[in-house]
């Protein structure tokens, strides 16, 4: 090792070392021009000279600073040189040399650059306009590297310059790109050195709307985030030459001798098959000029450019020109529900409310342009999905043309392109749009076949996984189970929650084993930070284009590294990923930060994975703070960034203030009882308890009617054929004699108290006899004991976690003379009577349905979503039993997603006539003199038609169960505005309440199928047993303290808490709060007048400093 001073520090370095590697090890800032890590150093641009002092030179110089000046990047260290970075000499030899490059190359922006840093405006010497420093990357990369040496230096003097022999186009250049890569001032055109003419690789991410290097990072969250090396497309692959990346690699991963793909055998006791899908290709439709006219594009391939990690980072622009559309047009149903032979008879499901997303987020970002949708049908049937489109198109003015496009042309001059359709008025139109964005449909991959023969499981007709419908989570081979899209098109929710169904079914099966190969997580010991002064990290996210296309998170950031206390602030692309974990964890290690502060989206989702990672490096997890500046900036002020950003800037601020004061807290740990109750004995309740049971748990089903089914009793067949009544009397015999599951009948829940690990309760189930169990009776002993009293015929249940299941009802009809009329039945009556053969229609009879009955209307905007199945189930077993019928179905949007989307083809190849109508054109019903009349608007023909049906079947939309706002008030779980419980999140925790312990399923959370149903209760039992397998239950450590000396026993807190929690000890005369009921809500807090209570995480000071911030 050799021992030297540099900047006065003493240092050591391998023997060959050159100053320039030292100086960057160290942090030394040396400026280079002609230095690569993969060459061998030069030293021609001398920009990177240090001033170099020796023993000998010392002698003959004794001042010391005297030395020479030499070239860094290949100037070997020496044993005792003192070397200067940065002396008067240096800097006037550097500036000197940075002046005569700005003379050469006044118009290179990294010449500029430099200049500016040496404070030269203009240079002394004559200008010429020339791009070239006579640096020599170039030449030296191409002959040491790419072993071609295709460009040399040629010509003498001032006529020097790098090109190629006899300067012509060269034979030999591979057209690799190095030489233009390495080149510092981006003199370098490949098209005046090569025959070959360059070929971009198109990134995959992107779509082809960008390209990639052959070294590439699949996508900005990949895992892991790591790059690759694309062998068809890397130099030393192709060659055997290059490996410059190897070279200045820092830490060695480069690896070109890495094998092959390895095959691993795993022993397992269940397979999940989660593959996913494609996107159809849209060259399918010709007429629409995909892959022809460069404007018409994808709807993925929107999406991306949407995005602000897309090729345009969120800025839309056209693909052909980069010029910003003014008129952007989305064709639905490319590839979907075509019957012919290019395309696929289902859909795809998502694709309309894919469409509305991304003309939603056009319109919220780039208000003046204009976006239409031409579709057959509005497919808007999940839960929110219908408010969703009527704010599309009553705030924003999307433009929804029901019209199926026939043509697009390209205008020659403008590249714009012409769609030709009928208009709803029957008229042939030509409209010109800037932008064709085509909605493709969902297919399996074309590896699917593969698939199924590698776990040997069956395919279905449309080359998805086979279910069967009560079943849709099991493949045709026991223990192989199947979840998303490669089972049947579905949106995230719903994918989201069939993931969770297998994993259940899954637990099921491997319940005898379950913590066998568990590995505790290991956490670092915990850093005592509370006699430290405050250390805070400032993280603001962009949140892809949800934030930061509004919000100016690099001003947000920059100002946020001011505030008092805080040691770091930075804005980071996805706080949340697993890349962003990770660096958030290095930068609390490197600063030795004891606060985190993280500015991004809700702490509802985000704050567990936040305070997790705070674990992992040693800090206490309630030392973070988040800024919600997504949902409380840059969504309600989308169109105000400035407003938007300002109010981030104090939302930062306010968390900072908080941050500064807060202090570590510790969760209690009780045992959990481990048994479930779930409420509702209908087919999601039933499957949520036998689930339960199947993974070895205890269950309570409690059904308030005295036979279990629900309204699946009221199923007699199924539009694709199965035997629900089956289904339903076996799946009733499995919970009646499952040993773990008690059944409570006539039964209801009437209170619930605790917490999740511990809740209880009390269940009353009417009592004829005077003979009661004694299990079902509990009485206070003594006037002291704080048992409550139960009457006759009530239980108290013991519990970990609450499975609600309680269903929905059907909407009982005012309109369309029902009930007054005999004729008119809802489509439940209908499917009875044919079910038990009571139809008895005349031969020619006319049969109406009117769908959307009690549903997306002014009282109830949602869809019902079965209603459409439904009334075709019914319609098809009237044109069974009397094809001569005629059958009208009087619908707003057909809307038989998925496999189901076959039953409406067949019911218009059977004779089913379809007309649509809308709010302004309802049908009218009448009955005269005991014969009913039927009156619509077609809007096609634009002429009324009336009928004299022999019977009229509506469509009744499904409304919430009438038991919800009690249960509601009695669990503490929130409601929408229909009535229907509210996830905590629809997407992230489709099945889960926000307080813990607490989840929700089948048609009390929205309307659904049975088989949906069924995939819900079993998400919502995989959820419930990853509480139920725990021995101990931690609870939350930001709960109410009282302060003894200050309270006086008031009773305002036991008056106010919402969840009975404080009490008054007689003994001492105080208010008691039992830590593992406290709910941290703050309720008590804010009304003790006392202020004897203080909420951990939220006290006095760390409350008034929020306040003082935002005033700031």
């Amino acid at each position: 090792m050799v021992t030297f001073t540099i900047d006065g520090k003493i240092v050591e370095a391998e023997e060959g070392t050159t100053v320039l590697q030292v100086a960057k090890e160290n942090n030394i800032d040396i400026p280079t021009l002609c230095y690569h890590e993969a060459l061998e150093p030069s030293g021609a641009c001398r920009l990177c000279v240090v001033e170099v002092t020796s023993e000998p030179m010392r002698e003959v110089i004794p001042k010391i600073g005297e030395g020479r000046l030499v070239t860094a990047c290949n100037y070997p260290v020496e044993e005792n040189i003192e070397v200067k970075t940065n002396s008067e000499e240096v800097i006037a030899a550097r500036k000197l040399v940075v002046e005569l490059l700005l003379a050469r190359c006044p118009n290179v922006k990294s010449i500029q650059d430099l200049a500016r840093d040496f404070g030269i405006e203009k240079p002394r010497f004559r200008l010429e306009d020339d791009d070239c420093i006579f640096c020599g990357l170039c030449v030296r990369i191409c002959e040491e590297r790419m072993g071609v040496s295709a460009i040399s230096f040629v010509g003498r003097g001032i006529e020097q310059k790098v090109d190629t022999p006899f300067h012509i186009e060269s034979d030999v250049c591979t057209a690799c790109g190095a030489c233009a890569f390495v080149c510092p001032t981006g003199a370098i055109k490949l098209e005046d050195i090569t025959k070959h003419k360059p070929i971009q690789i198109p990134s995959e991410f992107n779509l082809g709307l960008s390209s990639r290097t052959p070294i590439y990072l699949a996508y900005p969250q990949a895992i892991p985030n790591v790059p690759v090396i694309d062998r068809d497309n890397c130099a030393h692959f192709l060659t055997g030459k290059c490996r410059v990346c190897e070279a200045f690699c820092p830490t060695g991963a480069i690896n070109f001798d890495q094998g092959e793909e390895e095959l691993v055998e795993l022993e397992v006791g269940s397979v999940i098959l989660a593959a996913g899908y494609n996107a159809m290709e849209a060259s399918i439709r010709g007429e629409y000029g995909y892959g022809r006219y460069p404007n018409v594009i994808t709807s993925l391939e929107f999406e991306r450019i949407l995005s602000a990690s897309g090729p345009t980072e969120g800025h839309i622009v056209r693909p052909g020109d980069q010029k910003e559309p003014k008129r952007i047009a989305f064709i639905q149903c490319v590839g979907s529900r075509d019957v012919t032979e290019r395309g696929s008879g289902y859909c795809s499901s998502v694709c309309c409310m894919y469409a509305t997303k991304q003309t939603t987020l056009v319109k919220e970002h780039f208000p003046e342009v204009e976006t239409t949708i031409f579709l057959i049908d509005l497919r808007a049937h999940g839960k929110g999905y219908e408010d969703y489109y009527l704010r599309a198109e009553r705030e924003y003015g999307v433009r929804y043309i029901r019209s199926a496009v026939s043509s697009v042309k390209e205008m020659p001059q403008t590249k714009n392109l012409l769609l030709g359709y009928i208009s709803p008025e029957g008229e042939p139109v030509e409209e010109e749009f800037d932008l064709v964005v085509l909605s493709v449909g969902i297919e399996t991959s074309s590896t699917f076949d593969e698939l199924c023969n590698a776990v040997d499981v069956e395919g279905n007709e449309y080359g998805f996984l086979k279910t069967e419908l009560f079943s849709p989570t099991d493949t045709s081979r026991e223990g192989i189970f199947v979840c998303g899209a490669i089972q049947e098109p579905k949106d995230i929710p719903d994918s989201v929650v069939q993931a969770s169904a297998s994993a259940a079914r899954a637990g099921e099966i491997l319940a005898d084993v379950r913590n066998t190969m568990v590995l505790d997580k290991e956490y670092p010991p915990e850093i005592d930070v509370r006699a430290e002064t405050p250390r805070v990290g400032v993280f603001v996210c962009h949140c892809g284009n949800n934030i930061a296309s509004v919000v100016d998170v690099r001003d947000v950031a920059a100002e946020a590294v001011q505030l008092d206390d805080v040691v770091y602030a930075e804005d980071i692309l996805f706080a949340c990923s697993p890349d962003g974990l990770s660096k958030l964890k290095q930068i609390i290690k490197e600063h030795q930060l004891n606060r985190v502060v993280v500015a991004s989206c809700s702490p509802r989702t985000h704050e567990p994975l936040f305070r997790e990672t705070l674990r992992e490096t040693g800090l206490n997890r309630y030392l973070f703070e988040m800024a919600n500046i997504r949902d409380q900036c840059s969504w309600v002020h989308s169109h105000q960034p400035r407003v938007a950003t300002e109010k981030s800037k104090g939302l930062v601020r306010s968390a900072v203030a908080k941050a500064r004061f807060l202090q570590p807290l510790q969760r209690i740990q009780l045992d959990n009882t481990q048994t479930g109750l779930v409420i509702g004995g209908g087919i999601a309740g039933m499957t949520a308890a036998l689930s339960l049971a199947r993974q070895g748990f205890e269950v309570h089903l409690v059904e308030k009617e005295a036979e279990l089914g629900g309204n699946f009793r009221h199923v007699r067949y199924t539009l694709q054929g199965d035997e629900p009544r089956e289904f339903l009397n076996a799946l009733i015999d499995d919970v009646k004699n499952h040993e773990l599951i008690t059944l409570h009948l006539s039964s209801e829940v009437k209170e619930v108290s605790g917490f999740v690990g511990n809740f209880k309760t009390i269940i009353d189930t009417p009592i004829e006899d005077e003979t009661v169990p004694s299990s079902a009776i509990h009485r206070t002993s003594n006037e002291g004991d704080k048992s409550p009293y139960y009457e006759r015929g009530q239980q108290l249940i013991e519990h970990s976690v609450v499975i609600l299941a309680t269903g929905a009802r059907e909407y009982q009809p005012e309109e369309y003379c029902y009930p007054t009329s005999e004729k008119v039945l809802t489509q439940r009556e209908l499917e009875n009577r044919i079910a038990d053969g009571n139809l008895r229609l005349p031969a020619d009879s006319e049969v109406v349905m009117i769908q959307c009955v009690g549903c997306r209307n002014e009282d109830r905007s949602y869809c019902s979503r079965i209603c459409c199945s439904m009334a075709i189930k019914n319609a098809l077993k009237v044109k069974e039993e009397n094809p001569a019928a005629n059958v009208y179905i009087l619908y707003k949007d057909v809307r038989t997603y998925g496999f189901r989307e076959k039953y409406y083809q067949q019911a218009r190849e059977k004779g089913v006539i379809f007309i649509r109508y809308d709010d302004e054109h309802k049908p009218k019903v009448q009955e005269k003199d005991g014969r009913l009349e039927v009156a619509v608007f077609d809007p096609v023909l634009k002429e009324d038609f009336t009928f004299e049906p022999s019977l009229v079947a509506l469509s009744a939309g499904i409304i919430s169960g009438s038991d919800n706002e009690k249960i509601s008030n009695m669990l503490m779980v929130p409601q929408g505005e229909d009535g229907f419980f509210l996830e905590a999140h629809i997407k992230l925790r489709p099945v889960e309440f926000a307080s813990d312990g607490l989840f929700v399923c089948g048609s009390a959370h929205w309307p659904k199928f049975a088989e949906e149903s069924i995939v819900q209760a079993q998400a919502a039992a995989a959820k419930a047993a990853t509480f139920l397998s725990k021995e101990k239950i931690e609870v939350e450590g930001a709960i109410t303290v009282v302060e003894d000396d200050k309270c006086v026993a008031c009773l305002t807190c036991v008056r106010v808490c919402p969840y009975n929690v404080p009490e008054i000890n007689s003994e001492k005369g105080v208010a008691e709060i039992t830590p593992a009921n406290c709910h941290g809500c703050g309720v008590c807090v804010s009304e003790c007048p006392a202020r004897a209570l203080q909420l951990q995480q939220y006290k006095d000071d760390q409350v008034f400093s929020m306040i003082d911030a935002l005033l700031m």
